[in-house]
């Protein structure tokens, strides 16, 4: 019995190594972009409030508003890419490779 994920051809519906690794790359991806765009959008809004001085209700607000931005863009943007991976690797009609088939 193979305990190694099988392949396409056994027809046990396991993933092969090569579409493993593919989600692998796709999940560290959507990380780093997400991770990315978050730090540059915190550093944005916030980054008035450090690096001048400002009243201290108004750097409050500038460093809270950009974390919260920055975490609803970093989910935001894990998600979509994700998603966009999901349907993007699943074909509609699979076996059939040519558009007028």
């Amino acid at each position: 019995m193979r305990d190694d994920g099988g392949s396409e051809a056994d027809g046990g519906g396991r993933r092969g190594q090569a579409e493993r690794d593919a989600v692998t790359v796709e999940i560290g991806y959507a990380l780093c972009s997400a991770a990315f765009a978050a730090a540059v959008v915190f550093g944005a809004v916030a980054g008035p409030a450090l690096l001048f001085t400002l009243p201290g209700r108004a750097e409050t607000l500038l460093v809270r508003g950009g974390t919260v931005l920055a975490g609803a863009l970093f989910a935001v943007r894990t998600g979509y890419v994700l998603i966009r991976f999901r349907r993007a690797a699943q074909p509609s009609q699979p076996g059939r490779t040519r558009p007028d088939s």
